[in-house]
């Protein structure tokens, strides 16, 4: 399962959604800009306020990293 914490401004969000659609990958979004409790939620996820955080099946990428997500599907 991929869940991404993203916003809908942020550069580095656009371009990993775009990924996911491009692979033909299901995912799940939370948009961290919309509940603090999102916030609060990727903050425990990943320790990091940045945007996007990537949990691929317990593998959290902060960033759009493609080799790392890839890498994160294929085990």
């Amino acid at each position: 399962m991929i869940r991404i914490y993203s916003t809908s401004w942020c550069p580095s969000c656009i371009k990993a959604k775009k990924f996911f659609k491009m692979k033909g990958w299901d995912y799940t979004e939370i948009n961290v800009a919309d509940a603090k409790e999102d916030r609060e939620e990727v903050f425990k996820v990943s320790g990091q306020r940045t945007v996007p955080v990537i949990d691929i099946d317990g593998k959290v990428i902060v960033g759009f990293d493609q080799k790392a997500i890839e890498a994160a599907i294929q085990k």
